[in-house]
């Protein structure tokens, strides 16, 4: 009988789980599609040009669907969405789907590399933080995690572009890669580091990794500073209970008492936290792709912006939302991975 219950309870909380992703993933649809409507841009002039004399207006106006009332073109939405059809860019094109495809793996890798940035030292340094609470070294990497937290990313872009590169010649500077080494790697995965790795041309790696290090650090820095920032709190708040007193006078070391019994205790929290932040650098690469003409997802939306290319941005803003919910259902499986409580 017991059995049958935590059956059942398990069973509620999947189809409920799954009942929210449905019901998010419809909001997701229709905001797209009314953004899409209520945008200042006309999508017919987009396609024809300004020049375009009447008849042609109206013949690609009745095309597009836009004589019909809303929500039959919301329901013709729908049904494309569902084919995976997102229409031609104007940009390029191409069907929006490839470009994307195309263009989405670089701003993968970008944010994959600043999010390690963001855990190999963000971590270490809130840990530190809160076992020296008080003292000089807890204020200094508190200053340390604002300017982080609050510097323009495109103004330390600049910055860091004039030291590191024009002056000091330890990094590359724009794109991916050196120009002599542009096409050497056929696209695998889209990441170059992973593609070059495969294809052992350890020439085209280096310079991948001389050209990526920098952009990744500085879009890193705002996840640096909020994993340090909640890292502190997690630990002060675990430091601050009976459990470690009682590690401590059992003669336990430091060591042991703060990374095996505090640090332990607070990676369910991390967990979440280090997603946000990854969905965060995902979705937030604009304006160091621009700084550093990274050719990727960030750069690919402001220039269809700037178009007004619609199918181009709907489909991105459509692809930001499936991010965050993919990562908050991964979330949502992590916790229950490494939190046993909540598998009950």
């Amino acid at each position: 009988m017991l059995t049958f219950q935590l059956s059942n309870k398990r069973f509620k909380h999947f189809f409920g789980g799954l009942s929210s992703v449905a019901i998010t993933l419809l909001g997701l649809l229709a905001l797209t599609f009314f953004i899409g409507r209520v945008m200042p841009i006309d999508p017919v002039l987009s396609v024809v040009g300004p020049d375009a004399d009447n008849s042609t207006y109206e013949q690609v106006y009745k095309e597009m669907g836009l004589d019909k009332p809303l929500y039959t073109q919301y329901l013709y939405y729908l049904n494309d969405i569902a084919h995976g059809d997102f229409g031609n860019a104007l940009l390029t094109g191409r069907p929006v789907i490839e470009d994307i495809a195309r263009v989405f793996p670089a701003t993968l890798e970008l944010a994959t590399v600043a999010i390690i940035f963001g855990i190999v030292i963000g971590i270490p340094l809130g840990v530190y933080a809160a076992v020296n609470k008080g003292r000089a070294v807890d204020h200094i990497i508190r200053v340390i995690s604002l300017f982080g937290y609050s510097t323009p990313v495109f103004w330390v872009g600049m910055i860091g572009l004039i030291i590191f590169y024009a002056w000091l010649n330890v990094v590359g500077g724009s794109g991916r890669v050196d120009l002599a080494y542009d096409g050497f790697v056929d696209p695998v995965t889209g990441m170059l580091l992973i593609d070059s790795a495969l294809a052992r041309d350890w020439d085209v790696f280096q310079s991948a990794i001389k050209h990526i290090i920098l952009p990744a650090f500085i879009l890193g820095l705002n996840a640096v500073s909020f994993i340090t920032r909640m890292t502190r709190s997690f630990m002060l708040e675990q430091l601050s209970q009976e459990y470690i007193l009682t590690a401590q006078v059992k003669g336990l070391p430091k060591r042991v008492v703060i990374w095996r019994h505090a640090f332990r205790n607070i990676l369910v929290q991390l967990l979440t936290i280090i997603t946000l932040s990854y969905g965060s650098l995902l979705e937030g690469a604009v304006l160091i792709e621009t700084v550093f003409a990274w050719p990727g997802f960030g750069q690919y939306l402001t220039s269809s912006l700037l178009l007004g290319d619609m199918n181009a941005v709907v489909a991105s803003i459509l692809l930001i939302g499936l991010i965050f919910i993919s990562l908050n259902l991964l979330t949502d499986l992590l916790y229950r991975v490494f939190d046993p409580r909540t598998r009950k």
